[in-house]
């Protein structure tokens, strides 16, 4: 896969949410163009085009970004709040999903300017209609800039 060809990036440490949220994804017919990180450094990266992504051009973002709040070396919220901060990436629609349904989290993440805060639900047949909820209305349904 190009990575110029990502739609969703996909920033998730526990490798079995990411397991559930890719095959979920994959049912519902979105996971063709997920590039998945397991870090917020590597999100960054991936977005800024540096490091193992230097050769990435940094024209091409992806139309859905899927965030975990509690990630090694760099955190959900600190991602979110440079993608918002910065305004070549800041119209991308971020969508935490994450366990923590701490309130303080929540108001932080909105007033950086989430677009969407998910709880993880438990449960996974919740958690599989949750996921293709969200692929069919950020990458169908939401009018975004071009």
């Amino acid at each position: 896969m190009e990575h110029h060809d990502v739609e969703i990036l996909f920033a998730e440490d526990s490798s079995e949410d990411a397991m559930l949220t890719i095959r979920a994804l994959k049912k519902s017919g979105f996971a063709n163009k997920l590039h998945h990180v397991k870090d917020g450094a590597e999100a960054l990266d991936f977005l800024y085009c540096r490091g193992v992504y230097a050769a990435r051009s940094a024209t091409h973002h992806p139309k859905l970004i899927l965030l975990d709040l509690k990630m090694p070396k760099i955190s959900g919220m600190e991602v979110l709040a440079q993608i918002k901060s910065d305004a070549n990436l800041r119209s991308i629609p971020v969508v935490i999903l994450t366990s923590s349904k701490e309130d303080p989290d929540i108001q932080k993440c909105y007033a950086l300017g989430v677009n969407s805060y998910i709880t993880k639900p438990v449960e996974s047949d919740n958690f599989f209609n949750v996921i293709k909820e969200i692929g069919l209305y950020w990458m169908v349904l939401s009018q975004l800039p071009v």
